[in-house]
């Protein structure tokens, strides 16, 4: 999206150096990781809320696990560097509306409501996270994401304008991340595939528009 900063923290490097030694990360650095960790430990039990009640109690405990291991982790790096990291608020069906009725009062369906958490949580993930690693998402294009996105996803409009779908689209590439944790931990989960497809299609569904 050509946000400035975008480049202050050197992925690669913090990567080294979270395999050799947490405490060799620069306060910078350890901001970064800890704001991602505490993001993505945060991020699926209001996820689950948005869809149906049998997924959401199928994953509720697991979920909650992953963010009190997550939680663990961000702790332990941000006290190594001596900084303070806090965990994001994601947004709840109960929290939102769209033109005054409830978010879901249009949305049926497992996939239209992966969609529509997703469109407004990554967002809200993304932000967070920019924050921390000193990049600042200007506020208008996230207040225009969000409205579009909501109205899009939830059924009441019928496009996205140029800029919101570009930015949904690259919000949309964490099928690759799904892809990558399937990999790398030899999940073999048929759950994670299914996330996988279904973020791989929208992307290139807005790709194509």
């Amino acid at each position: 999206m050509g946000l400035d900063d975008a480049d202050a923290i050197d992925g690669a490097r913090v990567v080294e150096r979270l395999r050799a030694d947490h405490a060799r990360l620069s306060p910078a650095e350890a901001r970064s990781v800890a704001a991602t960790l505490l993001a993505d430990g945060a991020f699926s039990e209001p996820y689950c809320e948005w869809l149906p009640t049998w997924y959401e109690l199928a994953l509720l405990a697991p979920v909650r696990y992953g963010d009190w291991r997550l939680r663990r982790v961000a702790a332990t790096v941000a006290g190594a560097a001596d900084v303070t990291v806090t965990a994001p608020r994601f947004s709840r069906p109960h929290d939102v509306t769209i033109d005054g009725r409830s978010a879901l009062a249009r949305v049926s369906g497992f996939r239209e409501r992966f969609l529509l958490a997703d469109a407004l949580l990554h967002l809200e993930w993304f932000v967070h996270a920019a924050a921390a690693d000193g990049i600042e998402v200007p506020p208008a294009l996230v207040d225009r994401t969000r409205r579009e996105s909501l109205s899009y996803y939830g059924g009441d409009r019928e496009s996205l304008s140029p800029e919101v779908r570009r930015f949904q689209r690259l919000l949309f590439a964490d099928d690759a991340w799904v892809a990558r944790v399937n990999d790398r931990y030899d999940l073999r989960s048929p759950l994670f595939g299914v996330w996988e497809r279904l973020l791989r299609a929208e992307r290139d569904r807005l790709a194509a528009e």
